[in-house]
């Protein structure tokens, strides 16, 4: 983690990054980590989850400028295209993977949800786990097969990678 804060913060210095983004990507990975930590610490409360191992699977981005943001990623980071929706503007990029999907949509410069992998991702016993937590799952075409987080930041649920 603690070189990606730094990568963060250098492309910050050096002009690239702007300050609400380099806010953002903080934000998202003190949250990452921060429930890394307390799931670690925290007794289980309620049934045990259907699943294990979750992990960060990828983040969605709104943009202004899709195709600048797509070449972005691509020289930065060396990620290639790995979907399109082009009817809602929607690209997802990675190397074999979405890592990060881009959608031109307002409002823009926000991440709109960042997504959870989890192994087996059974969607009746997920459902049934997170209504255990007095979660109410939701689908939608930005989100998917979500859930809101006590802040409210929407956090998709996927298969994780196996």
């Amino acid at each position: 983690m603690e070189a990606m804060i730094a990568n963060m913060l250098k492309r910050f210095e050096s002009g690239a990054l702007t300050r609400r983004e380099l806010i953002q990507g903080l934000a998202a990975l003190a949250t990452a980590g921060a429930a890394a930590s307390e799931v670690a610490a925290a007794p289980l409360q309620g049934p045990a989850p259907a699943f294990t191992s979750p992990t960060i699977d990828h983040i969605s981005i709104q943009v202004t400028d899709l195709p600048k943001s797509i070449a972005f990623y691509q020289s930065v980071f060396g990620y290639k295209i790995v979907s399109e929706d082009k009817p809602n503007e929607i690209v997802r990029l990675g190397i074999n993977k979405t890592r990060v999907s881009l959608h031109h949509k307002a409002p823009y410069e926000l991440i709109d949800h960042y997504a959870i992998g989890v192994d087996p991702f059974n969607k009746d016993a997920v459902t049934k786990h997170l209504k255990a937590h007095g979660l109410t799952p939701e689908e939608n075409i930005d989100a998917g097969f979500h859930v809101k987080d006590p802040a409210g930041m929407r956090v998709q649920i996927v298969q994780a990678d196996k």
